[in-house]
């Protein structure tokens, strides 16, 4: 080798070891993160309700640890994991306030039939027959692949065998309060309110502070299917254990005629004296409150949850959703079972919320895309009870969010990312699901639950029911 050829290697060989030195300080001035996710949009849904555009998520351990502009995360962190956020919106996962997952089984069985009718002939009798251990684990498997795939990351359940409700929610890592149902009649294991209320307070002693996604909770299921003396034992016992209480209020006309005959109140009155008022307590429906009951639940540790198409379906009404917001009522959204839904899905919940009263009070400016966004993320974890730490992408929040797909010619052309989220998206654009910093669905497949068993287990149980159905 010539002289000329020897002194350029060595100088190429310079430059390239002090580029790699350069390269490898670089990688170690970043900080170390589990995930990185980016978004063309990241919408945080914290008090300002901003929109970084360009923007990412690093997390570790759980928690989001940066949020800010695409650029400045990636030259600041490092992670193993990091999903590219080309076209795609991040959002706070779905928290879903109020549901009856395993009631999936249970899905387009009786419609078109009045709230009361339907509970009294056909739901009551089927859960009586069917509900057992083995229906509740299939149930709630289904129920947790659908909310997955739809982009919820938290749910309140109140269902029969709670401790398997809790199980599958550890499992497939969703996060979850799980309310111990109690009722004052026979049910689904029970002989009627001492076993259900034993069983119930057992539960959620058991299940306090064991795992750091699942909230135990009760649910004595209404005022009108539990007396006035057991709704207080609940409530006082929830008072003991430190945990919340799930309850139906205030759910159709029927329920207002009986509780006035009965007490002489409304039925939010009627729970004021049992102690609902001061204790974080979950409200199911709130369909016919009064303006007095309105204003006593803005002065309350009740968080309402709103379920419209259920209400809807049922004919139960139209709950006065933007009077509660304007009196400051913490209100969230959720689906109900889907008996009476048909779904999971909070996609539709978050724009009937928009729409519905919009067109009933004869007001577009009412519940506008970013108040139904925040009823279905942020303001539904208050609602809800849920940790401080979840429903809004800031740093010290958990890590729980979604990726929703941009690309589609439906939600193009894109001018506001929040009203395309709430008035076009739907949850076939959910790509993404995280929650506790772990990724549940990646490019549309569900990692933490097999679908083909999942789905095997609901139809052996279903092929029963139908047969019972035709028999009927």
């Amino acid at each position: 080798m010539n002289a000329l050829k020897m002194a350029a290697l060595a100088v190429f060989s310079f430059v390239s070891i002090n580029s790699t030195i350069a390269q490898d300080n670089r990688q170690m001035d970043k900080l170390d993160a589990d995930l990185i996710v980016s978004g063309a949009y990241v919408v945080t849904m914290d008090e300002a309700k901003s929109v970084i555009e360009n923007g990412a998520i690093a997390v570790k351990d759980g928690v989001i640890i940066a949020v800010g502009a695409q650029s400045d995360i990636l030259a600041s962190y490092t992670a193993s994991e990091i999903i590219s956020g080309e076209h795609r919106a991040v959002m706070p996962g779905f928290v879903n306030g109020h549901t009856h997952s395993s009631m999936v089984l249970f899905r387009g069985m009786a419609d078109d039939l009045a709230l009361m009718t339907w509970l009294r002939n056909y739901i009551f009798p089927m859960e009586g027959r069917y509900v057992d251990e083995a229906l509740i684990e299939a149930g709630t498997s289904l129920a947790c692949y659908e909310m997955i795939e739809s982009g919820t990351t938290s749910f309140v359940d109140m269902y029969f065998y709670p401790d398997v409700i809790a199980r599958v929610a550890e499992k497939c890592g969703l996060r979850a309060i799980v309310s111990a149902p109690m009722i004052d009649f026979p049910s689904p294991g029970f002989k009627g309110w001492d076993d259900s209320f034993a069983a119930g307070v057992d539960f959620a002693a058991r299940w306090k502070g064991k795992h750091s996604r699942i909230t135990p909770g009760l649910a004595p299921h209404a005022p009108y299917t539990v007396s006035p003396e057991h709704l207080k034992q609940a409530f006082d016992a929830a008072g003991d254990l430190g945990v919340p209480v799930s309850i139906h209020v205030a759910e159709d006309r029927a329920e207002i005629k009986t509780i006035h005959e009965k007490y002489g109140v409304t039925p939010i009155e009627h729970m004021e004296k049992v102690g609902m008022l001061t204790h974080p307590t979950i409200a199911a429906h709130v369909v016919w409150p009064t303006e007095s009951d309105i204003e006593k639940l803005a002065n309350s540790k009740v968080g309402v949850i709103h379920n419209p198409t259920s209400n809807m379906k049922t004919g139960a009404g139209v709950a006065p959703i933007p009077a509660m917001l304007d009196a400051g009522v913490k209100v969230g959204l959720g689906t109900d079972g889907a008996a009476s839904n048909n779904d999971l899905d909070m996609w539709p919940e978050m724009r009937f919320a928009a729409l519905l009263h919009k067109g009933v009070g004869g007001d577009p400016t009412v519940v506008p895309a970013t108040a139904a966004l925040h009823m279905a993320t942020k303001g539904g974890a208050v609602a809800a009870g849920f940790a401080a730490d979840v429903g809004s992408l800031e740093v010290g929040m958990r890590a729980d969010f979604i990726q929703v797909a941009l690309d589609k010619p439906r939600l193009t052309p894109l001018y506001d990312i929040m009203s395309h989220l709430v008035y076009a998206a739907n949850s076939s654009d959910v790509v993404t699901s995280v929650v506790d910093g772990k990724i549940l669905m990646k490019d549309r497949e569900v990692l933490t639950l097999d679908k083909d068993k999942v789905m095997a287990a609901v139809e052996e149980i279903a092929v029963k029911i139908r047969a019972d159905l035709a028999n009927n």
